[in-house]
């Protein structure tokens, strides 16, 4: 066992005696160590049940003959980081995640491990770290937020942000913002829609590294905390098979997450993360393989923000295992790879039936024949940036509209609340990527501005940032160079002309190459609003979006 390099012959016996010291008897000693990395604190909602979640894992390892051992790790509420300076340290948290469960995992020689996140950059740090670490290892996260409940109807946190633009427009009083504000959401868990937490952890399904339900079932159900005593009983016989990460992460797999991200409709924040990890799992996964993935995949599930079904709804309907074998029936998944429930994919989704139509569509009657995300190109993104296709509505599929430019988020919601935004503008927000930001700010505060004030279906939004997976609407991000490298995107002017065509997969400004040349030639980079601190130090590692966001050491 790999913990023997702590606990085992005469010269561990001063590693020994600090086991000692934690109160660990000779029998737990004997036992493999399985490092339980919980996720839990007071301040993320979808975190403050993890304890629970943690303690029935440690109960599932002890009797399938585990010593576990917990540890933390950080995460990021982005509800409450969002629309001010806190945002810019969410999506850097997913390589600080990743790092710091690698210092635990490797100083500690554990033999095995239990992640348990359940946040936005929270699940795909963890999976980073699994894929880099390579030791026995599966997911259980803390689960899904229920649906809140307002005058009747189901509703969740993105309603709770576009009800802000409605007061602003005029269109909701202050006592139906408050209303929205105490029902929105109504208990523990990652918030109800396909936000970009509940996407994470259903694309861990999908990738093989989780039990059936870990994406669906909600954080106040018994159900999640039997599914996380059976994740800790299953991780031992992954390590008694010796099932690691990357027998199961391969690029076959992350094909089928790909495919179920776009049946699913899925956060864009997708986009960045499945190529991080694949990274760190020694896979090449380039955002045309997901265009090549969207063209011939059917998009099955409409939940909020692009409809009006939730995460509860899903996993009544069969969950993740429900879509996929919906999938499976046009042969759209490899289902010969092996798992962390120690089967294959095909033998895990085998006789789980859609039990709800309405809420998983049939591949024979889908809400489009292609897939939930679309990855644009052209001179406004040569290396590309990311539309959520499932959540615009049809009349801005394609689009046509002077550029309003912003260098930064606040400017923009100021003019867009202040009536300055019309029908027909392409709203621009730029100097808000990964180095820009830096941290790559998420827009659902403008994007909600502007659904609250009605110009959802008029105008859209193109950024180098990125959107929450609570953001709806023609919201475009991931522009791929961002300004502050000097990328098309820095050298628009206001009132030049955005062509946007989803369908086709390009975004273009009207501007001759020669004048786009001239301007560049004028171009001067902005000077760091950030030098110190662990921002600067990403600002400085930090790659491009179309390349994940990962980090590269100069």
């Amino acid at each position: 066992m790999k913990s023997d390099n702590v606990k085992s012959g005469v010269q561990q016996a001063p590693h020994r005696s600090l086991f000692n010291a934690l109160g660990m008897t000779k029998e737990e000693l004997d036992r493999p160590l399985v490092g339980i990395v919980s996720s839990y604190n007071e301040i993320v909602p979808g975190h403050m049940n993890i304890d629970k979640i943690a303690n029935a894992v440690k109960m599932g390892v002890a009797m399938a003959g585990g010593t576990p051992v917990m540890f933390p790790a950080i995460a990021v509420c982005d509800g409450i980081a969002m629309g001010h300076t806190g945002m810019k340290y969410s999506l850097v948290t997913r390589d600080l995640i990743a790092d710091s469960t690698e210092c635990m995992a490797m100083a500690h020689q554990f033999d095995a491990l239990v992640m348990i996140p359940n946040c936005d950059k929270n699940v795909p740090g963890l999976l980073m770290a699994a894929a880099r670490l390579n030791i026995p290892t599966i997911f259980v996260s803390g689960g899904p937020m229920l649906a809140g409940k307002v005058k009747g109807c189901k509703t969740s946190l993105s309603s709770m942000f576009e009800a802000v633009g409605s007061y602003a427009a005029g269109t909701m009083t202050l006592e139906d913002v408050e209303e929205f504000e105490e029902k929105a959401c109504p208990t523990c868990g990652s918030c109800s829609g396909m936000y970009t937490a509940n996407s994470m952890n259903c694309l861990t399904e999908a990738l093989g590294m989780a039990l059936k339900g870990n994406g669906t079932i909600p954080a106040v159900y018994s159900e999640r905390i039997k599914l996380a005593k059976h994740a800790g009983m299953k991780v031992m016989e992954l390590l008694e098979r010796n099932i690691r990460p990357r027998d199961i992460m391969t690029e076959q797999a992350f094909m089928n997450a790909l495919t179920v991200d776009m049946a699913l409709g899925c956060s864009t924040n997708s986009m960045l993360h499945l190529p991080a990890i694949a990274h760190e799992a020694g896979v090449e996964l380039n955002l045309d393989i997901a265009n090549e993935i969207s063209s011939r995949t059917p998009n099955l599930c409409h939940l909020a923000p692009a409809g009006h079904t939730y995460i509860e709804e899903l996993n009544e309907a069969g969950g993740v295992y429900a879509v996929m074998n919906e999938l499976n029936k046009k042969g759209l998944l490899n289902t010969g790879l092996i798992t962390a429930t120690g089967k294959t994919v095909g033998e895990n989704i085998e006789n789980c039936i859609n039990k709800n139509p309405e809420v998983i569509r049939p591949v024979e009657n889908p809400y489009s024949e292609v897939g939930g995300i679309a990855v644009l190109r052209g001179n406004l993104a040569p290396d590309s940036c990311v539309v959520k296709r499932s959540a615009v509505v049809p009349e801005m599929l394609k689009h046509e509209g002077p550029a309003r430019v912003f260098d930064c988020e606040e400017d923009a919601i100021e003019a867009i609340k202040g009536g300055k935004i019309v029908a027909g503008d392409v709203v621009v927000i730029r100097y808000e990527g990964p180095k820009g930001g830096p941290g790559m700010r998420e827009m659902l505060n403008p994007t909600s501005a502007i659904a609250g004030m009605g110009l959802g279906s008029s105008v859209a939004l193109i950024t180098d940032g990125r959107f929450s997976g609570a953001s709806r609407g023609a919201s475009i991000g991931h522009v791929s160079p961002e300004a502050a490298v000097g990328g098309p995107i820095a050298l628009v002017e206001e009132g030049d002309i955005i062509q946007i065509d989803i369908n086709a997969n390009t975004i273009t400004v009207n501007v001759s190459d020669e004048v786009l040349a001239e301007r560049k030639s004028n171009w001067q980079p902005r000077k760091p609003e950030v030098t110190n601190g662990y921002l600067a130090r990403y600002a400085s590692m930090v790659t491009s979006a179309n390349t994940g966001a990962i980090l590269r050491s100069n």
